[in-house]
């Protein structure tokens, strides 16, 4: 995985993340403005199938817990919020050296500005991609769930590469 240059100021440290973050966060309140334009709260299209656009509207965080602790959710977003953004643009963490982990951090920083600006726009957040067994979800919660895997990964692959390197 190519590494970043930390000497580099220019285009990857700062224009790059900011880019996807907001492009991730556009995209999420593009396609929720879409659903509550078209869908009724309740309403599927197709109303059965393992995959359809069902509008709910979700005043708790992940898989529906913590309903009804929209401020609290909202404190814990913006905290979430300064910390990735203080890693990103102001930091120097050798965790965020890799392409791939700066990428990560980008989505999760996108998509939970999306779902802020639900909690503080309406009190909660637009759901509407339902998929087989799983609750609904949208974009941002997916960008959420991409960024944070995908983080792991760079991680696992950055010390697995640290540790051949030592000779363990």
């Amino acid at each position: 995985m190519p590494r970043v240059n930390n000497n580099d100021k220019g285009r990857w440290p700062g224009l790059l993340p900011l880019v996807i973050a907001l492009s991730v966060l556009a995209a999420d309140q593009l396609s929720k403005l879409g659903i509550r334009a078209n869908l009724a709260v309740g309403e599927s299209i197709p109303e059965d199938g393992f995959f359809s656009f069902h509008h709910v509207q979700n005043s708790g965080a992940a898989f529906g817990i913590f309903q009804g602790y929209a401020p609290l959710l909202i404190v814990i977003a913006f905290i979430g919020i300064a910390l990735i953004v203080y890693a990103l643009f102001f930091g120097r963490f050798s965790f965020l050296e890799s392409t791939a982990s700066r990428l990560a951090f980008s989505l999760v920083l996108g998509g939970t500005a999306g779902n802020l600006v639900d909690r503080i726009a309406r009190g909660m957040v637009t759901d509407f991609i339902e998929v087989g067994p799983w609750p609904e979800f949208n974009i941002a919660d997916s960008a959420v769930v991409i960024g944070t895997a995908l983080f792991a990964y760079a991680v696992i692959r950055q010390v697995m590469r640290e540790q051949g390197r030592d000779g363990q």
